[in-house]
């Protein structure tokens, strides 16, 4: 059905009248007529008694505008939300993002957004694959690479570096490495250089693995190489964001690390005036703040 032949329909319905329902809606009464009949003609059915007085509905009429009083009454809701939705924040946001910075890093930290916002719902998406923002695959993505997809906002975050970590356990277990060279003599725990993962960490990997390690384990995400470290398994190639949550690892080799790997959180042009694409956005750079606040204290002490 024609959507606006249907608010036309409506119109005349709660006027009863042909005239009054022209004025609302400044159309002459001869174009809401020819309106109205046009639609009785799509349905095959007659949708109004027309006598002097005015018009009366049919039952098929009658069923048509509780279907339309009620339509208008949610796009009335829905209009007030939108307005609201300018101070308020809810609904749904679909985020996407790395399964490592996601779990490790993001995930322990929605805790605070969901207290200060609770009616906000977040469909996180952990995945290697860049997911398609501008054909609305996500809201919102966070990336170990600058996007390349056009008609995307985006704002670079921080910088990430993979670097060799182990607990302590391990190391009073196994000894500490003190060269490059003596990494053959432990168990490297990291993902196979040919999973899906930034390309400065396979980078590393490889490199590590020129130096005939004697024994792997390797997970296709970082969240299991972090498990299986501080299980005591091995040295671990991990990202340095995670030693905010995990201060008793021991970083192991300091002058083995890999390149800078660059942090961008992106969003859809067209939803530059979303309320909740702002406070997610917000949220996370303060979260960075903290970050770094409490990386450069951990620096000094």
């Amino acid at each position: 059905m024609d959507w606006d032949k249907l608010r036309i329909f409506h119109a005349v319905a709660d006027a009863g009248s042909l005239t009054h329902a022209g004025d609302v809606l400044h159309l002459s009464q001869s174009a809401v007529s020819r309106q109205v009949r046009a639609l009785e003609e799509s349905l095959n059915a007659t949708l109004f008694h027309r006598h002097a007085r005015g018009l009366i509905l049919t039952e098929q009429g009658e069923l048509l505008f509780d279907a339309t009083r009620a339509m208008a009454k949610r796009l009335e809701a829905a209009e007030a939300r939108i307005r609201d939705s300018e101070e308020e924040v809810f609904g749904q946001l679909r985020v996407t993002t790395t399964t490592g910075f996601g779990t490790l890093w993001l995930a322990p930290r929605l805790p605070k957004l969901y207290e200060k916002y609770p009616d906000l719902n977040i469909d996180l998406m952990l995945e290697e694959r860049v997911l398609d923002l501008p054909m609305r695959e996500a809201d919102v993505a966070i990336r170990m690479k600058e996007p390349s997809q056009a008609d995307l906002i985006r704002k670079r975050l921080m910088a990430v570096r993979m670097l060799l970590y182990a607990s302590p356990e391990y190391l009073d277990r196994h000894g500490t490495p003190e060269t490059i060279e003596q990494i053959a003599e432990h168990r490297l725990v990291c993902q196979n250089p040919a999973s899906a993962q930034v390309g400065a960490g396979a980078n590393l990997v490889q490199h590590l693995l020129t130096y005939d390690v004697r024994a792997t384990l390797t997970v296709n995400n970082y969240f299991g190489v972090l498990q299986a470290v501080i299980n005591h398994l091995g040295i671990g190639v991990l990202p340095d964001y995670l030693l905010q949550d995990f201060p008793n690892l021991v970083r192991v080799l300091p002058d083995v690390q890999s390149i800078e790997v660059p942090v961008f959180l992106a969003y859809p042009e067209e939803l530059r005036h979303s309320k909740r694409i702002s406070t997610f956005r917000d949220f996370v750079q303060d979260e960075i703040i903290a970050y770094r606040k409490q990386m450069k204290n951990q620096a000094l002490s």
